[in-house]
Parts: structure tokens; sequence; C-alpha cells
């Protein structure tokens, strides 16, 4: 079954800007013009349920627009989104009941409150009996180690603490679509791995649909099976992890180190670091053979260390947002003379 689906979704603000320059202190007091903004233009992805899907973009791409549309707090101002079988917009409140949300930059949590109190007053909100409440606490409680957060004001909890708080909070009606938008940022290496490792449990155990938005590439690789890439508002790549990751198999990066000073440049190959005795390679294998790469580096002289990585997956996903946006200004400037022309 679909848990997800949008179809042509798109979302435009109208923004006022205030005249700039010379008259910027003159007319800007009383006057100013409106921008378009096409913050989502067309997009179009579904989501099966129980499926963990990363939802990736630049700053700027689109996706918080997005996700909001999908939990009804935007309206789209063009196409449909389904969640559950329910349109977001015309639905909200029966969404709510079976949908949970986590933003990384706003709290559900009350600051001044302990976690206890929140969970209290969010259970009066989702209008749970009382015995159900408290299994459900006590149930979330204990799979995220906040028994010693319980009684502690918000505003006294570390950023990690806050965020296992904040996801057990929105488990707390039992949703069956769970959306996290940035959830890891600005966490340690220990609190983005253990978020990680709850997310995953969730899937597993129970089946949940994970929604998710990262600039984190180990919650996507390690959390993710699926990614959907926006860009400019507009959906650019949609394939599975697997695939993506086969991507940095083309690339990769060879370091050598030799005992004694050598010439490391090879016929159409220059290093992008190199010392007397060391270099460094980015070789691209459908233009050139790895094996012949390293009998060739081997053959300059007595080789110390040798060592192949392959490309970084976030270098990968920057390289898709370099490649739309270079085909983006080139359909710029050739719409550009072409109206030149067209004018001539």
């Amino acid at each position: 079954m679909i848990a997800i689906e949008a179809k042509r979704l798109s979302k435009t603000f109208s923004l006022r800007v205030r005249p700039q320059g010379r008259l910027a202190t003159i007319r800007g007091l009383f006057s100013s013009t409106t921008r378009m903004v096409h913050a989502v233009k067309g997009a179009e992805f579904s989501v099966d349920e129980g499926e963990v899907v990363a939802f990736l973009g630049p700053n700027g791409a689109g996706k918080s627009t997005t996700i909001k549309m999908l939990t009804g707090i935007l309206q789209p101002s063009g196409g449909t989104a389904r969640v559950l079988g329910l349109d977001p917009s015309r639905e909200r409140k029966r969404l709510a009941w079976s949908i949970g949300s986590v933003f990384g930059q706003k709290s559900q949590l009350w600051f001044h409150l302990p976690p206890a109190d929140s969970f209290r007053l969010l259970g009066a909100v989702y209008e749970l009996e009382p015995e159900v409440l408290k299994r459900r606490t006590g149930s979330l409680v204990e799979r995220f180690d906040l028994t010693e957060l319980m009684d502690v004001p918000v505003r006294k909890l570390s950023l990690g603490q806050r965020i296992r708080c904040e996801i057990a909070a929105s488990l707390l009606h039992g949703p069956k679509i769970l959306f996290l938008d940035e959830p890891t940022i600005g966490l340690d290496v220990v609190a983005r791995k253990e978020i990680r490792r709850l997310i995953a449990e969730l899937n597993q155990t129970e089946g949940m649909t994970v929604f998710l938005t990262s600039h984190d590439m180990g919650d996507i690789a390690k959390v993710c099976k699926r990614a959907i890439i926006i860009h400019h508002g507009e959906v650019v790549v949609d394939e599975s992890m697997k695939t993506l990751k086969h991507r940095a198999m083309a690339m990769k990066y060879l370091g050598v180190r030799y005992a004694s000073p050598t010439d490391t440049v090879l016929p159409g190959l220059q290093p992008v670091k190199h010392t007397p005795t060391s270099a460094r390679y980015e070789v691209d294998t459908h233009k050139h053979s790895l094996r012949e790469v390293v009998q060739a580096l081997a053959s300059r002289g007595e080789l110390e260390d040798i060592t192949i990585e392959d490309e970084p997956l976030e270098e990968v996903i920057s390289r898709i947002y370099a490649a739309k946006s270079g085909a983006e200004a080139s359909a710029s400037i050739a719409a550009a003379k072409g109206g030149s022309h067209d004018q001539a």
C-alpha cells in the first residue's frame, strides 16, 4: 500500500521586495514590489508503507516546504498530495492521529517543563486514555532510555537528550508514518549514532514508514534504503541507496607512497596532490583501467604503500546537485541567446 504520494506537487510564495539602490531610502519606506518564489515545482514521488526514504537536497531546495505540505501545515499551490489516503491540507486533523513529526530546529516539548509534563499534555491533546498513555509512555521511556530525563526541565537537557525525547513524544499516539526534518542536526557523533539506531529499530520492529531529510550522509547511508533528491523544487533523482552507492564505485581515490623520490605524473592522469615521494589521484574507471593505473604506478619505483578508496557518498550527491545546476544554467543561456536572435 502507498503511504505517501505526491503528484505534480508545487508551492509558490509571494515575496515583497523593497526597492534597492538610490531609490531605497526615498521610496522604500512607502512602496515595494512582489516577487513570486517557486519553492516546489511539480514534485512527483510515492513511498510505500514500511519504507525508510531519504529526502535530500541543498539548502533552499524545497525539502521542508514539501514536508509541511505532506503534513498539512502548508496548502499546495498546485498538484495533489495523499498521505495514508488522506488529503493533508483538507483533512489535517484526521491525518494528525496517524503521523508523527520532528523538526530539528523546532521543539514540540515545552521548554521550561520536564518531558513527563509534556507527555501528559500531548496525551490530552491526542485524547489518550490514562491507562493507554501510561503504558505507551512507559514503553517509550524504556526504549529510548529516558528514565533519568523525564523529570528534568527540557532547557537543561543536552541537544541529543532533547531529540530523543522529541522522537519519543512524536510516537506517543502510535503514528504509522514518522516525518523527520534534520533530526540529527548539531548532534555529536555518539548522539547521531544513537538516533540512527532508534530510527532503524522503529522501522524493523514496527514497520513504521520514515520520511527523513538530512545533510548527514551517515543518516542516509546507515538508515535509508532509498533516496529522493530534490533540487530547485524539482525531483532530479529517485533511486535505491544501492544504485546511488554504485555511482560512487565509478570514481576511485588512489594514494601511493614511494621509498624514494619519483615522477608521479602518468600519461593522461595528473595527481591531484603530490610530493616527491607520494601522490593522490582521482581515477574515473569509465575512462581509465584501475588495474593499468596501479601497474603503471608500481613500475615507477619501489612502493611503500598504496590505498584505493571509493568516492564518498556526499561527493556523489554534490556532483548531482552541480550537474543539475549546470544544466539549468546552460538552458538559461541558450534561452537568452534564442531570445536575442528572435529580436534580431
